[in-house]
Formats: C-alpha cells, structure tokens, sequence
C-alpha cells in the first residue's frame, strides 16, 4: 500500500492533479467526462483520477479500456506500466522506467497534462469564442483552435448562431505559436480556411489518415512580413494513436480517428479555422451587439458607395489602408475618377462571413459576394476586407479580392 500511496502522491504532484481536481466539482466532472466516456481520453484521465485517489485497482480497469479501446496509446501503455510498478517498489516519478528516452518520457508527462487540464478547463457552455461574429448560410461549421489548451473546437452554424458540437484534443508547433519564417516550427495565429483535401493515398504515412490545408499566409501574414508554408491539419503515422502537445512543424495534428471524423464537416474553401493561444468567450448577448455593430458599418459602406458618396464612402477607410500596395490616398483618387463616370451604381452584397482576428481587440476579417453594376461596367466577385476599430468606429484597412 505505501507503493501505491507514493504514486498517487508522485502522479498528484506531477500533473498538478489535486489543482486540477479542485478546480472541478463532481458534477462538473462528471459532465466532462460524460460526453464521450469510452473514447481512449475520457478512460485516461479517469485512471489518472482514480490514481489520484490511491484506488489503483480502479485506476487499472480504466487505462486498460482505454488500450484497448486503442492499442497504440502510448500515454496509456505508461500509466499502465508504473501502475504495475507501482505494486512492487515505489515510483519517483511517471515513467519510472530505467534506461527509458528522457526526452519521450518528457513529452508523454506533458501529454498527460494536456489532457487533464483539457478536462478541467472545458468551455463555458453559455458563452461562444468571440471570433465566430456571423457564418454565411453556406459555411456549415468552424473550426477554432485553442493552442494552449491543445484543443480544437468545432461550432455548427445553427441559424446563423454557433452552436458548440464537440472538442478535440490536437498537437501543435514544437517552438510554440506565432508563426514568422519558414521553419521556425511554429503554428500560425489567425483566420484561415480549409483549401484542399488531401487523401491518404497522396500522402506518406506519417500524416495519417490525410490532410486538410489551410490559407496561411493570409493576406495580414505577407502585409507584416510573415511567410513559410504547407500548415495544414492532419492526422499521426498507423503506429501512433496521438503526438505530444507541441511536437509538430507548426501543423494541427490529430488522431486519425478524429481527424476522420473532423473531415466530414469541412468545407473545401469555406470553413475557417481561427488559430488563437488562449480562447477568449463572450456571452450571447455580447457576440450579437458586436455583430451588429460590424455589420451595420459594412451597410453604411455599401449605401455610400452605391449612393455615389464617394467622400462618405471613403471616409471608411483607414488612414493606413493598404491593398497590394495601393495606398489610401492613391485609392481615394482612383475612386473619385472612377465614381465620377457613373450615372447610377447598384451594389448587392450577400453571403457575409465575419471573423474577429485572434491576438487583436480591434480586427476583424469580412468575406462576401459583391454584384456590382453601374452605367456603364458590371461585375461579380468574391471580395475579402480587413475591418479595424478606430476610436469605436469600424475601418477597412486592407481590401481585395478573396
């Protein structure tokens, strides 16, 4: 018995479980653990629960559902094995294995962290990440990424409200987030979009069941300098169930049975993936008096531009607006010019998707279908702006085509 007290204590002190555990009622673990009780993490973290509690034996019939559930569970096959130990000499710390990679063990514990305190933090049921302003009806859900917690969440576009449908447990880049340069191994933070499928059969072994790309780098990651490539979602080698929390190139990886999963909600170049270190939630109330204020702004811009208003019109845009190296005052004269020539203008916007940008209080990126017609030109696009908030009032900061 004092074996197996000293790896409760040892485990307790590793993961920070009594922390963790405190921060939860039962209730509240419970609901957490309820939603999925027989995938592999769910039995995880109740064995490390039960150890926890010095009920070992129970702690055993759990990380043996969860091998079972799936044979290539690392993390599990190490609890199991200090479990065992634990009953014939005493254990000083998780993976108590002599001769074992350091550095494996190392990111097995962090592992281990990751998703207990995935557990302990779930999101506020009554609350939505402020990102998520307005998906048009065509975008059936999104995507975002939380990079500290290791945790993806997929939201349904439920009558234009997103509505929370599951979380995922992802790794993510080996040097952190904010991505730079080329192979600095880092995850981007922003608002991306799923643009390709990439099945198994194109790929190697090593990103699993396939790969999902996304759009980085946007159009604000080249306008600061930011570039590199080939961030995508994706899942682990056949050999592996899932990868340490920070152990990718900079990608979103998955286990392949969520990528799987995953896959059959993505839309190729219309879901968005919005990358952010910490999620930040706001109540319902909150979300709809934000997406209104964009979303009036973007109104009273159309009108001025269709009124032929052109000083109205411009007066929305931003003292350093930027498009492809068109200036504000190079854009300015390029509009009176042009709205000069009109005898009448008919503006149609539609499909309007707009996403707060992670990292910033005030930006937010705006997608829609533009149907443009005047006296004498007429044209239809798929047009992206930045809208950033200057002293309370929303300004276009960069425009261009989507």
């Amino acid at each position: 018995m004092m074996h197996k007290l000293a790896y409760g204590a040892v485990l307790s002190l590793t993961l920070g479980l009594a922390s963790s555990v405190s921060s939860m009622n039962d209730h509240a673990l419970q609901a957490a653990v309820a939603r999925a009780p027989q995938e592999p993490e769910a039995l995880l973290v109740n064995s490390l629960l039960e150890i926890s509690r010095n009920r070992l034996d129970m702690a055993m019939v759990e990380i043996d559902n969860a091998i079972k559930a799936n044979p290539n569970f690392r993390l599990a096959h190490l609890i199991k094995g200090d479990l065992l130990l634990a009953h014939t000499r005493p254990i000083n710390t998780i993976g108590d294995v002599p001769n074992a990679p350091p550095q494996r063990i190392m990111e097995l514990r962090e592992e281990a962290k990751a998703r207990l305190q995935r557990r302990s933090q779930n999101q506020p049921l009554d609350y939505i990440p402020k990102y998520l302003l307005q998906m048009h009806p065509g975008q059936h859900y999104a995507i975002v990424v939380d990079v500290s917690l290791s945790t993806l969440y997929l939201y349904q576009n439920l009558n234009g409200e997103p509505r929370y449908v599951t979380d995922y447990y992802i790794s993510s880049g080996k040097n952190g987030a904010v991505k730079l340069k080329e192979g600095d191994q880092r995850t981007p933070l922003g608002v991306y979009f799923v643009t390709a499928d990439l099945p198994k059969s194109q790929l190697s072994d090593f990103y699993g069941v396939g790969a999902y790309p996304i759009s980085y780098p946007n159009e604000w990651d080249r306008q600061h300098g930011r570039n590199g490539h080939g961030i995508w979602l994706h899942g682990t080698p056949s050999d592996t169930y899932s990868r340490p929390p920070h152990s990718s190139n900079g990608c979103v990886v998955l286990t392949n049975q969520d990528l799987t999963t995953l896959g059959k909600t993505l839309q190729i170049g219309l879901t968005p993936v919005i990358i952010t270190e910490h999620v930040e939630w706001v109540s319902h109330e909150t979300w709809r008096a934000q997406r209104n204020a964009l979303a009036s702004q973007i109104e009273n811009w159309r009108r001025d531009w269709e009124n032929r208003d052109t000083e109205a019109y411009l007066h929305f845009y931003a003292k350093n607006f930027n498009a492809n190296g068109q200036t504000l005052a190079q854009w300015a004269n390029q509009k009176r010019r042009v709205n000069g020539t009109k005898a009448w203008i008919k503006i149609d916007i539609s499909n309007v998707s707009m996403f707060l940008y992670p990292g910033y209080v005030n930006l937010a990126v705006v997608n829609f279908d533009q149907d443009y017609s005047s006296s004498n030109l007429s044209t239809r696009m798929k047009k992206r702006q930045y809208w950033i908030n200057e002293n309370n009032h929303w300004k276009i900061i960069y425009e261009g085509a989507a």
